[in-house]
Order: structure tokens, then C-alpha cells, then sequence
């Protein structure tokens, strides 16, 4: 079944909102040795690019190489170009418009709900745009079958409607197959986050191909040990071999002018990893990461985040390269101090004298991580988050710690005074939901990022009598009134274990966090609100659930009907969270929708708000901690999956959801240079197409 409006729905905007993220202030207030090293990390992250882009689409790399071509073959002057190939200008300029969409998301699938976008052009024009040079023609004739194509439409697990790039290859693989080569690997202690997985046929048998990212280059494939004498599995070393190299060696010039011993470890480790490809001495990193407090220059690398692998488990590369703000922090590092307060108020926790009220599904001593309001300079990644708490490994998180940061410029870029009131809010609504949504939007990520990320205890097994609770006498299951039967055995893994599931239920639990204390009136008053601001507590609370109604109904612009799966993990939590305060009742919050209008609209009753919306949120939260701290798959698979099931009435406002579809935002960066005298500068570009193509140009990639 396909949505009316398909062929709309995949055409790029007509005009996407381009932002530029200000980084100049910030820049200009480093040393000279400051801004040395922030450019080499700087250029390291760039190098990142066409890693992202190889796990994108087959495609994506001769796209990038297009669009810079094009670039090259008219120097930049557009108008030129039309000129020489007798373009419209206008249909150039729909291109320029489809460029900056595709750069801005590192690939032509957004980074936000994983669905296809093409450009507004035809294959004529495109064809002509493309004469302007031999290479240009030499790269469209490689991506004409695949830029204007309509399928596959979504990233997912490979099929006749969608594709993954973490498996490619002519031969697909199933669903079992993706994971008994993860079973295997777990066997034989490889982990998963910077592989892919390639399927052959040899003398009619399969044979498994894990690759592995590394400079380092295999001549034979090392066999793998397997517990299942059907399965054939090899690894083999040197994926992004040569992008790696350019990365290890802009590291090695970032070293230099590293401010202190750690960060100099922190930059051998990243290195050891990407030249062997194992993951070890990334998670050494990552240990002497979290202990380096509020550098001036803060940095994130490596294979990250598993949001776009469907089955959860292989990460997207990342580079990151921001600036610290002293004052911004102030604020965020008096949150930390008292972070325990908070979390005894959590509903796991209330009423409990155990582990000094914190209760036994937390963490025995809360250790203040560090946690930074960061302007970013160099963000390479198919999605720029507002918020990051990391690293990912729960053993590292457990046993030394993580960071915080708020991504402040990206947050400042999207809500600006000249941001659009959603559709869904009456017209008495949006003018104030407008005026108080930064200040809710970003107390909520700090919450979520803090309290949400940042809480929990995993009951894991390490060892033949080795636990981390008392297996003698379990804790209490609040959901069940029994005691705990389930925990993470020796070599099980949060993502292993819950696979597809891990990502979403963890953002759904951190966002429930951040919805459940903006009702705190001690938290918002520590950032300057209460009863008597011109912004008061309540209005706070206020709009974020008229965010979490808009957000749950935008979220269905990311549920794929053809897959019938969900596109982005954050997606899925927003709906997640609508369903729970849609089925409290009492007239809390409701939807009116009219099809024929294509008005769908969200009423929040903002009295009901403590008696009956924050204790939904709260329900959800204390359902889903539980099922994550004791690792009890099953349960939480059968309850998210009906819970975020989209059927009926939901299929009916998914379609009037996309009639009022905004563009997402894209947003252009700066880069740094070298100067004669061996300074660092910084060179920044218009918010508009033509700058964001010539960010990317610059930077050489």
C-alpha cells in the first residue's frame, strides 16, 4: 500500500530551509595553538565524508562527485553553466536546491526518517547540466538509474522497497542471516559498530564476508570460528581503508597541538583503531575521553551511532569538532551537582531507601559527568543532533563514566524568529507556542541528555558468580510485584540483546525523562524559571506537550507503509509517547483531524497536565527502565511493538500529516585554512545552496 501523493512526497522541497550555524565568536576566542588543533580535528572529521556516504547508498559517492564537478566545471558561477548547456536557469537552480539537501544529509536518503528525496529536475535537464564536462557526463551516466528512481524509497533491511548500504552486494540477505553472522561475530568477540556485511554464493554455498573498517588491508580473508557448520563467515580487513588513512593522518598533525596529555592517548587510540580495526582501543578512547572535562576544542570520532542499521547494531561514522562555552555551561554544570535530587524523584526511584533513594535499577554513586554547551564548527554526519550523550558502550558508561553536550548553534540555527508554527496547533496557539518552544525544546534535550541518557543500571552477569546485584535476593520488579528473573548474561550486550529495538527504547526512555521532570518546578527554576517569569514553569510544561502532540504526529511522516517499519528510532519514540497521553482520555490531549481539509490539530487541556499527562509519561518511563535494566527482551518487544504498531485511524492522519509536511532543515558549516604565516583562519559561507556546495568544494574530500 503507498501513500497518495508519492511522487510529491519524494521531490525535494521547492525551497529548503537553509541555516547557517554561527561559529566565529566562538572561533576568534581560541589561542593560536587552539585553533591549530581544531583545524587538523577539523579536517579529520571532513575525511569522514565519503565513509558516510559508502554507508549510505551505492550510489551516494558518484552523486557527491557530481555535485562537485559540477562546481569545478563552472568555477562556481552557475549562471554560466546555464549558459553553456542551455539549461533553464531554472531547473539549475532545482538542482542547486537538491544539492544542498543531499550534502547537508551526507547521502540522498535524509538522515532524519531514512526516506529517499530526488531532485525536481527531469532526466533531460539533468542530462544537459551534465554536458558541461566529460567527467560530469561520465558520473551522470553512473547515477541516471538511481537519482531519479523512485525505489528503493527507504533505508531498511534489504528487500524490494528498501536498502541498506551496511550489506551490500547483488545478493541479499535475510533477516536470520544478518543475524546468525552477528551471532558468530559475538562468538568470536568482534564487535559489530564499523562492519558491513557482504553475501556471496561459492559452488552453490553461501559465504559471509564481514568487513571491516581499517587502513590495515587483508590478502586472505581470516575464517571465522562458527557454531553452525552450515555457515561460511571471513572477515576481512581495509574497508574505507584509504578515507581512514587520510583521517589517521590529519590526527597525527592534530596531536601536535593537543593541550594535554589525554587528549594526545585519546588521539593514539583513535588511531590504533582505525589502522587494525579493532574496537578495543577505541573504547580506551573512549575512557580517556569522558576524563578529559570541558576542553576548549571538544571532538567525537569514530563509528557511532547504530540508528541507520536495521538491525542495530552497525554504527554510522561521525566526526565532530566544536568549541566550548565557559558562560553557556555554567548553568548545565550547576544541573550536574544536583542531578542525584533528580534522580531519586525519578518513578523507579520514589518511595525507595534503598541505594541512598535511588532505588536498585540506578547506578550505586552517580559520578557528575562532564557536560558542555558546545558551538560546532565541523559536524560530519548525516544528522546534526541537538544533544549527545556518549560513548555507547554500557560498560564504559557503568564503570567510568560519559559526556554531555548541547550542540547550542545547531539548536539557535533552527529556532529562529523566522521559524514557521507547525501546522497541527490551533491558531490561538501557535504565536505563543512559537515564542516559549526554544526555551522548552532545549531544557528538555538538557534533561534528556542528562537524566535520561545518563541514568540506569544494567543487571548483568559478568561471570560464573559474578553480578552486580544480589542474585540471592533480586530486586522487586515494580511492573510485576515479583522478583526479577531476568538479567544480562556473560557476553550479552543493551544492542545485542534488543537489537532493532535498542535505539528507539532508549531515546523513547530519555525523552520520557525530559517530559517527566519539565514539571519540576526546582529543575526549570535553576535555569531562571518560575512562577512569576514572563515565561513561567507552566507555560514550559505547557508547550512540551503540545510538542510531544506535534512531534508524535510528525513522527508519522517517518513510518514507512510499504516496509511497514519505522524510519528513525526518535520517530518512533515521539509516536510512542503521543499513543500513551492519546489513551489516557479524560480529554487530555486529543486530535482533531478533517480529511477533507487536510487539518489535523492537537488540543492539549493544559489543567489536566499533572493529574493525568505526566503520570502516562511517567508509566511508559518506569515500563520501559525496567525492561532495559533486566534486559527482559521479550516483554518489551511485544508491548513497544503494539504500542507503535501504525493502523487505522493512524494510517488516516499519516496521509493529512504529510499534506502539511515541512522541509527539514539543512544547515552550512564553515571550514578553516592554513595560512602562509601557519595560522589557522576560518572561512564561513552564505545560507543559501550556492554556500553550502561551496563548503563541500573546499574542502577537497
Amino acid at each position: 500500500m503507498s501513500s497518495p501523493g508519492l511522487d510529491e512526497q519524494i521531490l525535494v522541497a521547492d525551497e529548503p530551509p537553509i541555516r547557517r550555524l554561527e561559529i566565529r565568536e566562538q572561533f576568534e576566542r581560541l589561542t593560536a595553538r587552539e585553533k591549530l588543533y581544531a583545524h587538523h580535528m577539523a579536517r579529520a572529521a571532513w575525511h569522514g565524508t565519503r565513509i558516510i556516504l559508502s554507508q549510505v547508498s551505492p550510489e551516494a559517492t558518484s552523486i557527491f562527485d557530481f555535485i562537485i564537478e559540477l562546481h569545478r566545471a563552472c568555477s562556481g558561477r552557475w549562471p554560466s553553466l546555464a549558459d553553456q548547456t542551455g539549461v533553464p536557469m531554472g531547473s539549475l537552480r532545482s538542482f542547486l536546491k537538491y544539492a544542498a539537501v543531499f550534502l547537508g544529509n551526507v547521502g540522498n536518503y535524509y538522515g532524519t526518517g531514512d526516506q529517499k528525496f530526488i531532485p525536481r529536475v527531469s532526466d533531460k535537464a539533468l542530462k544537459g547540466i551534465a554536458s558541461i564536462s566529460p567527467r560530469a557526463t561520465e558520473l551522470y551516466q553512473i547515477i541516471a538509474p538511481h537519482i531519479l528512481a523512485r525505489r528503493p524509497g527507504s533505508l531498511g533491511y534489504p528487500s524490494d522497497v528498501a536498502q541498506s548500504a551496511y550489506y551490500p552486494g547483488n545478493i541479499l540477505l535475510s533477516r536470520q542471516e544478518i543475524s546468525l553472522v552477528s551471532k558468530t561475530l559475538e562468538e568470536n568477540s568482534i564487535y559489530p559498530e564499523n562492519t558491513r556485511v557482504r553475501k556471496s554464493v561459492e559452488l552453490g554455498k553461501p559465504t559471509y564476508d564481514v568487513l571491516q573498517a581499517s587502513i590495515d588491508l587483508d590478502c586472505t580473508p581470516a575464517e571465522l570460528r562458527v557454531s553452525d557448520v552450515r555457515l561460511n563467515v571471513r572477515l576481512v580487513r581495509g574497508d574505507h581503508s584509504k578515507e581512514l588513512g587520510h583521517i589517521h593522518n590529519c590526527l597525527g598533525n592534530a596531536k601536535k597541538y593537543a593541550a594535554n596529555d589525554l587528549q594526545k592517548r585519546y588521539i593514539e587510540q583513535l588511531q590504533e583503531s582505525f589502522k587494525v580495526g579493532n574496537i578495543e582501543p577505541y573504547k580506551e578512547s573512549q575512557r580517556i575521553w569522558v576524563r578529559d572535562f570541558a576542553p576548549s576544542v571538544e571532538t567525537i570520532f569514530g563509528f557511532v551511532e547504530p540508528y541507520r542499521d536495521p538491525h542495530g547494531m552497525r554504527a554510522e561514522f561521525e566526526g565532530l569538532v566544536a568549541f566550548v562555552d565557559t558562560e553557556e555551561t555554567k548553568s548545565l554544570t550547576s544541573l550536574v551537582d544536583s542531578s542525584a535530587n533528580f534522580i531519586r524523584r525519578l518513578p523507579w526511584a520514589i518511595g525507595s531507601q534503598e541505594n541512598d533513594g535511588k532505588g536498585p535499577f540506578e547506578k550505586n554513586t552517580f559520578e557528575p559527568p562532564d557536560f558542555t554547551s558546545i558551538h560546532t564548527l565541523a559536524y560530519c554526519s548525516s544528522i546534526i543532533f541537538p544533544g549527545i550523550n556518549l560513548p555507547n558502550f554500557n560498560d564504559i558508561r557503568q564503570n567510568d563514566g560519559f559526556k554531555n553536550v548541547m550542540v547550542t548553534n545547531r539548536i539557535s540555527a533552527e529556532y529562529s524568529k523566522n521559524e514557521i508554527a507547525p501546522a497541527f496547533l490551533a491558531p490561538a496557539d501557535a504565536p505563543i507556542f512559537l515564542d516559549h518552544k526554544y526555551h522548552a525544546f532545549y531544557l528538555w534535550v538538557v534533561i534528556h541528555e542528562l537524566l535520561g541518557h545518563g541514568t540506569g543500571k544494567m543487571l548483568t552477569q559478568d561471570g560464573p558468580n559474578e553480578y552486580n546485584f544480589d542474585v540471592e535476593n533480586p530486586p522487586i520488579d515494580p511492573l510485576t510485584g515479583r522478583r526479577v528473573e531476568s538479567w544480562y548474561r556473560p557476553g550479552q550486550t543493551w544492542t545485542g540483546l534488543f537489537g532493532d529495538l535498542a535505539t528507539t527504547i532508549d531515546e523513547c526512555r530519555a525523552e520520557c525523562v525530559g517530559a517527566y521532570l519539565m514539571n519540576d518546578k526546582e529543575l526549570l527554576g535553576m535555569f531562571g524559571f518560575d512562577d512569576h517569569t514572563p515565561i513561567t514553569a507552566d507555560d514550559l510544561a505547557y508547550n512540551l506537550y503540545l510538542q510531544l502532540g506535534v512531534g508524535g504526529l510528525r513522527a508519522l511522516e517517518n513510518y514507512i507503509v510499504d516496509d511497514r517499519k519505522w524510519g528513525q528510532a526518535h520517530s518512533r519514540a515521539h509516536f510512542a509517547m503521543l499513543r500513551v497521553l492519546l489513551n489516557v482520555g479524560n480529554g487530555f490531549l486529543r486530535v482533531e483531524c478533517t480529511k477533507s481539509t487536510s487539518s489535523i490539530i492537537v488540543h492539549v487541556d493544559r489543567n489536566k497536565i499533572l493529574d493525568y499527562g505526566r503520570p502516562a509519561i511517567a508509566a511508559l518511563l518506569l515500563r520501559l527502565h525496567i525492561y532495559r535494566c533486566t534486559a527482559d527482551v521479550g516483554a518489551c518487544r511485544r508491548y513497544y511493538e503494539d504500542l507503535t504498531a501504525v493502523e487505522g485511524v493512524f494510517l488516516e492522519w499519516r496521509e493529512v500529516v504529510l499534506a502539511n509536511k515541512q522541509p527539514r532543515h539543512v544547515f552550512v558549516q564553515a571550514n578553516t585554512l592554513l595560512e602562509e604565516d601557519g595560522t589557522a583562519s576560518l572561512r564561513e559561507y552564505d545560507a543559501s545552496a550556492e554556500g553550502m556546495i561551496q563548503s563541500w568544494v573546499e574542502r577537497g574530500l
